[in-house]
């Protein structure tokens, strides 16, 4: 899943517990068609924000969530989703956030796109009534895509190639500062490469050091992965579609060090997006085509949480359900979302156009 960064003890039984509770869920899912009354379900959210997109969506837990979107907005509920706080940073209306990690209920960073100065991160530590910003790109070359979270102090964000290069900034203080990495350990980049700001999920950590960088656009899409937090990386191709500018892979998520899953496809309406999915169990080094994947292009996927094989894979036309490890897929909802993340205590939510918020209900 995307890093959500969760830090500090959970009691055994309460991790217990939250175990039992998401085999019910992954049971009631699977459920026989005399039993879809029972299964879990998007449950929408009001968000009072029908004219806003949120491709931006950090899960802190059932009652916590943040989602960033266009117009500048940034929301945050505490309760559920019963009610949200607009907590957007001032002056930032004209900005396109597409990418939001949250530490806990006050602490959370979050990008806005585009080419040259409209690439900015901003962080707060108040649960947005103050913002800073924290990084301004000056590089009118560069466009950055997504971020993510090792830990609370450690991070990355990745913009297009330039110069030839994938572009990587780090942060050690969480946010507060970032440096431009050096490229020497970066792979060159494919003509017309580049990463897809989706549903901020082309650059996704798991565990302390290694993450992964999903791109398209080029003749073949690819993954890349680093083991020591950007410094270098390696570069292997994943059978999903490219060869266009709306094609490849645009999503990625990962329950730990090796097993992940990447969906993706043309985002165009109405195209084919065959091998809209693919998964791999040696860390990225080999990418596997599902066997049966989901029937339309997905922009956002994530482990359901306590579980080896569980994941839902979300997109304009549906939610896709895999239950063993993501070899096989089938659409479970067809209401439009463009991502979606997952807490341990089974928080899992969706975000998406015209101010579309849910959470899974059972």
């Amino acid at each position: 899943m995307r890093r959500t960064v969760r830090i500090g003890g959970r009691r055994t039984g309460r991790l217990v517990t939250a175990g039992v509770v998401c085999a019910a869920a992954v049971a009631a899912l699977t459920a026989a068609p005399a039993q879809a009354h029972q299964r879990p379900h998007w449950e929408p959210k009001e968000t009072g924000a029908s004219e806003v997109r949120f491709r931006g969506l950090a899960a802190v837990s059932r009652n916590t969530a943040w989602v960033a979107g266009t117009q500048g907005t940034v929301l945050r509920t505490t309760d559920g989703g019963a009610t949200w706080r607009n907590v957007s940073p001032p002056g930032a209306g004209e900005l396109q956030f597409r990418d939001i990690e949250a530490f806990d209920a006050r602490r959370a960073v979050v990008l806005a796109i585009g080419e040259g100065e409209a690439s900015r991160i901003f962080r707060t530590d108040d649960g947005g009534a103050t913002w800073t910003e924290s990084f301004r790109n000056p590089d009118p070359r560069a466009f950055y895509d997504c971020l993510t979270f090792f830990d609370r102090r450690h991070g990355l964000a990745m913009s297009d190639p330039v110069d030839g290069k994938f572009r990587i900034l780090s942060t050690g203080d969480g946010g507060r500062s970032w440096k431009v990495l050096p490229t020497g350990g970066m792979p060159a980049a494919q003509e017309g490469e580049a990463g897809f700001a989706a549903s901020g999920q082309c650059l996704v950590a798991s565990g302390p050091k290694d993450v992964w960088l999903a791109t398209g656009g080029a003749a073949r899409a690819r993954v890349l992965h680093s083991a020591d937090r950007g410094l270098t990386w390696t570069a292997v191709d994943a059978p999903i579609p490219a060869g266009d500018p709306a094609r490849g892979v645009f999503a990625l998520a990962f329950r730990d060090r090796v097993h992940g899953l990447a969906v993706g496809g043309d985002f165009r309406p109405g195209e084919p997006s065959p091998r809209s999915a693919a998964g791999t169990a040696d860390g990225g080094r080999v990418w596997r085509p599902a066997e049966r994947p989901p029937a339309a292009y997905r922009s956002g996927v994530a482990w359901l949480p306590h579980s080896r094989t569980a994941a839902l894979a979300v997109g304009p036309t549906g939610t896709d359900l895999t239950t063993d490890g993501g070899h096989t897929w089938r659409t479970v909802d067809t209401g439009s979302y463009d991502t979606v993340d997952c807490t341990p205590d089974l928080g899992c939510w969706a975000a998406g156009e015209r101010g579309r918020v849910a959470r899974l209900e059972r």
